[in-house]
């Protein structure tokens, strides 16, 4: 089975080029836009390894969001990508995230 990964963003657009380019990986993707549209994904997906959220949305709609996905699944981890990197940033932000955290093996001591 896939992992599954919640991408939130501001542009539903802008969610599906990068799951688009990122096609080549082992990963289910889902997109949400919108505070409900984030509810809808975590109460219907029980599988959502970790979510992504792009810089476009303002600094209050993200820190509403990071609550609700801490309140309703506090075993997902929340990834924030930062704004500098500009819109260019996003795909390679989210690879590295998805290859840390799910597809490449732990190495602990």
């Amino acid at each position: 089975m896939k992992p599954v990964v919640l991408l939130i963003g501001r542009l539903p657009n802008v969610i599906g080029d990068v799951a688009r380019q990122l096609e080549h990986l082992p990963i289910r993707w889902l997109g949400a836009h919108d505070p409900d549209e984030v509810r809808r994904q975590l109460d219907a997906e029980p599988r959502i390894a970790c979510a992504i959220m792009g810089a476009g949305l303002d600094d209050k709609v993200r820190g509403e969001l990071v609550g609700i996905i801490a309140a309703r699944r506090p075993d997902i981890c929340i990834h924030l990508k930062d704004r500098a990197s500009g819109p260019e940033g996003l795909v390679p932000f989210v690879e590295r995230v998805v290859r840390h955290e799910l597809l490449e093996p732990h190495n602990t001591p």
